[in-house]
Parts: C-alpha cells; structure tokens; sequence
C-alpha cells in the first residue's frame, strides 16, 4: 500500500497529461491543474487522444479501462483547490528554476501537511529548490520518460534532507502506477536518463544548428550505424521541443546556440514537435 489515494499533477504538457493519465489509468484519484482555461482544453484533448493510445496498445486497455480512467480525473484552473486534497502532487512546470519555487512556495501554503511534494524536473537538481516547498523532507523528485505506457521508467531522487520513508512511499506509488521505480542513491543533474540523453541530443541538435546534416540523414546514420529504432531528432519531436530548448537556454554557449535556433526556426512557429503535427519532422493529422 503506498498510503496515496488522491494526486495533483502540476502542469498538462505533453508529459504532465501523461502522468496524470497513467496514474488515474490504474486507480488513483487525479487532479490535473494548469494555469488556465485554453490550456485545461487542449488537456482535454490530450487526455482523448491517450484513450485511443491506451486502447490501441496498452493490453487490456480495450476492455473500457481507457475510458474509465477519464471519470477519475478532475481538471482545475485553481491551484490552491487543485492541492488541498492531495496526497501527492507531482510538478511538470517549465524546467525554469524561478517558475519552479515560485509554484512551490504558493503549494506549500495551500496543500495538506501531510502531501507530499515531487517535482518531474528533467534537469534540475531537487536540492535547489526544496526550502521553497516548506517541507523539504516531504519533497524529492520523481522523473518518468515521455510516453510513459511504453518507456514506464520512473527515477526516484531524493535529496539529503527527504524523509527515507517518504521515498520509500514514492517508489512504492511508482510501482503501483505501473512504472518500473529507478532508484537513485544520491543526486545527479539529469538523473540516470538524461545524463545520457541529453549529451546525446546536444550533438545532435549542433550538427543541425552548424549546417552538418539535416534532420533525417542525422537519424539514418544513427540508427542504421547502431541499430537503434529511433534517432535523435525523431526523440526530439516526441520529447517536444518546448522542453529541450528549456534546457538548452540554461546551458554553456553551444546549448544556447542550439535553443536559439530551435526557438528562431520552429518554436516561434508553433512547430513544437508530434504533439503540434510539426517539429523537426512533419506528421499526418490523427
């Protein structure tokens, strides 16, 4: 028993409505919050669409679990009312530190004592933000891989101030939602995942920003040379590139660069990757 009944997902993104779907999917009670109304709408949306995914490839998922997991989550524009019942918020704002404390010091005056706070930070380190939850020993992080019904990891980090029975709690939550719980001993920027990951997009994203190989010679040579079934901007438009230019806008000089031109050449054209229909690559409309 993992003692959560009721959880908060912060943020409907392209991970944020995942997670909160994965978890109503297999019982839990789920409040997805976002910041308004035209953002909760295209949340309805991508809740519709993980019914088809589910149905088409998760087993059993046809049987009317897909639907059913819709009626157990409630969608809220408010974040104090979308917190003050929770057992477990997970946070999927912005990878964006003051956007990060800032939502934590609002939920640390409005949730329960007792919630239990994890933030789905692909990058940042838990530890920089904990005193600003107001309970850091009830805080930690707890990262899931996009396409979650799939790549059903869930790392689990904790900080050196996180209650070793509040992790246990979380890796236990994890397992119960179907994700296979990766156990971090201490903290790493990027976690397991994304330290490799990340590197790995990086030098991908470089040979498109200096002219070297456009989008699908980079991922031919990758996944012919190595067998891999996708390359690195084909992972790109799933991650959607929102998210890696968050990262990269933090970064040294040729992360920069790499935000820059994503942001010049596709975000600011609403090119956001499969999500949009359009990213790196263009993709037929559902």
């Amino acid at each position: 028993m993992t003692g959560i009944t009721n959880v908060t997902v912060l943020g409907t993104g392209v991970l944020g409505s995942q997670i909160a779907y994965q978890a109503a999917y297999h019982g839990f009670s789920v409040v997805a919050y976002d910041i308004d109304d035209a953002a909760l709408d295209k949340a309805k949306v991508q809740f519709g669409k993980l019914v088809k995914v589910y149905t088409q490839q998760v087993e059993g998922a046809a049987d009317g679990k897909a639907e059913a997991a819709l009626e157990r989550i409630t969608l809220s524009s408010n974040l104090k009312e979308a917190v003050q019942a929770a057992d477990l918020v997970i946070e999927a704002v912005p990878e964006n530190l003051d956007i990060k404390r800032d939502t934590y010091t609002k939920i640390g005056g409005f949730a329960p004592a007792h919630t239990i706070f994890a933030t789905n930070s692909s990058t940042l380190l838990p530890s920089d933000f904990m005193d600003s939850t107001g309970r850091p020993e009830k805080f930690l992080a707890l990262h899931f891989a996009n396409q979650i019904w799939v790549r059903n990891t869930a790392e689990v980090m904790g900080t050196s101030k996180t209650d070793p029975a509040v992790y246990r709690t979380v890796v236990d939550f994890a397992s119960a939602i179907g994700m296979v719980p990766i156990e971090l001993k201490k903290e790493q920027p990027g976690y397991v995942l994304n330290s490799l990951l990340v590197p790995f997009l990086d030098a991908a994203g470089l040979l498109l920003v200096d002219g070297i190989a456009d989008p699908e010679m980079i991922d031919k040579t990758w996944r012919i040379a190595t067998g891999a079934p996708l390359g690195p901007c084909q992972i790109y438009d799933i991650i959607g590139l929102t998210t890696p230019y968050n990262i990269a806008s933090q970064g040294n000089e040729d992360q920069r660069r790499l935000a820059a031109f994503l942001k010049e050449n596709y975000i600011d054209k609403g090119k956001l990757g499969i999500s949009t229909g359009e990213g790196l690559y263009k993709y037929p409309k559902s």
